[in-house]
């Protein structure tokens, strides 16, 4: 039987609860870790087992875990980063709606690892129900003497909050997040300094994805070299990829690192519709390069993509058949990022607005000679140049539609 790690017991009928939880094994994990492992140790194991992140970055956990300074006895804070606002991008909430616990074991495990004793959840504000029962979680574990004070009896305190964002796509980005944790407006932070040093409220931060901290519990449980057998060498485990679009059966499938992308199309998301054919493909969420169709043949981890010429980010597959305007998808990935720019540094900024003034005026049947060398001009002026990501990310999906689809957007 394929292992699935992560999603094995989504159950709606009640998995979410504490004792459906433990009655499958939860928590035996991270009392191993506090009761019979050393920090040094948990965090080692976390280190061998190449787990990257998965919130889009893919920068290794465990490293980013050994940048905290050691010997500080200073509060030192750990941040979930739940704004899941990445267009195409969902599998964190099936995390979050199902399984809670396994996001508080993670957190329990990370915490224990880098000697933190308070956590937060930054959720995005659509989040409403999710967020909800986070907290009826969080409750039901502090009950039961698994966070808290004391947790398992060990003298390990831990207390985790729940904090709702305000829809802002900026605040998925680590520092804007925290700018945003802080009560002021989200806007990100230059750096360095990095947020392993000088974090939340000027102390040593970490931050992780929803995802990465939910294969904690697996990797303690079941040790590195496990895990490691999920993956490819240097990417280790399984994968949740959300697939959406122009296929029969959309949703997420946990897949093991490196499964090929038409594998994830064709035949765990059924391919596509009768009579359909396939015209491109977006595989890490809407800020990653698309793929014309004889570029599918790709593994679907880290390194893969970066080689393909795109990104598994979010490993959100958006699937675009033969019915889909090229248009509709300028038209769309630059209404976003024009909308979405925190305006806080000018390439950005203008850049994005400007480029969404083009495709607008385009759209309401006014084009001019050139429009589409002036876009490549100015999204070539954003990327690399701005505080944060977001100017490759507006930048990148701009490119990469008017490179390979030209003569459609011409027309």
């Amino acid at each position: 039987m394929e292992e699935k790690p992560l999603t094995s017991a989504f159950d709606p009928a009640g998995a979410r609860t504490l004792s459906a939880y433990r009655a499958g094994g939860g928590y035996a994990a991270a009392r191993k870790a506090i009761e019979k492992m050393t920090p040094t140790a948990v965090a080692g194991e976390v280190k061998a087992a190449n787990l990257r992140g998965r919130g889009g970055a893919g920068f290794p956990a465990g490293v980013k875990w050994g940048f905290v300074p050691q010997g500080d006895s200073g509060p030192k804070y750990l941040c979930v980063n739940a704004d899941e606002g990445e267009p195409g991008t969902f599998k964190d909430r099936y995390i979050l709606a199902h399984d809670p616990h396994l996001l508080l074991e993670g957190i329990l495990i990370a915490c224990y690892a880098v000697g933190i004793q308070e956590a937060f959840i930054y959720i995005r504000g659509e989040y409403e129900e999710l967020a909800r029962r986070l907290e009826e979680a969080i409750s039901e574990a502090e009950v039961a003497g698994i966070l808290g004070k004391n947790a398992f009896g060990s003298g390990f305190a831990l207390d985790v909050r729940v904090r709702r964002g305000a829809g802002a796509y900026i605040c998925g980005e680590e520092t804007a997040l925290l700018e945003s944790l802080e009560g002021r407006r989200g806007q990100p932070r230059l750096k360095p300094p990095f947020p392993a040093t000088v974090g939340l409220f000027g102390r040593p931060t970490v931050i992780n994805n929803v995802e990465t901290l939910a294969n904690l519990p697996g990797i303690i449980a079941r040790g590195a070299e496990w895990f490691m057998g999920l993956g490819r060498p240097g990417d280790g485990g399984t994968r949740l990829y959300g697939v959406s679009g122009s296929v029969v059966r959309p949703g997420v499938y946990e897949l093991h690192i490196g499964t090929p992308l038409r594998e994830i199309i064709f035949l765990h998301a059924g391919g596509l519709a009768p009579g359909r054919t396939l015209k491109a493909v977006i595989p890490g969420g809407m800020s990653s390069t698309i793929l014309l169709p004889e570029e599918i043949d790709v593994a679907m981890d880290c390194a893969s993509l970066t080689a393909a010429g795109t990104m598994i980010g979010s490993a959100g597959i958006i699937v675009l058949d033969d019915s889909v305007s090229m248009k509709t998808v300028l038209d769309r990935v630059t209404r976003f990022y024009a909308h979405e720019s925190c305006g806080q540094c000018t390439p950005c900024r203008v850049g994005t607005s400007w480029i969404r003034r083009i495709v607008q005026r385009r759209n309401d049947g006014r084009p001019r000679a050139g429009d589409l060398d002036q876009i490549v001009r100015l999204a070539e002026a954003m990327s690399g140049r701005t505080f944060c990501p977001f100017g490759d990310a507006a930048a990148l999906p701009v490119l990469g539609l008017i490179r390979k689809f030209r003569q459609e957007l011409e027309a």
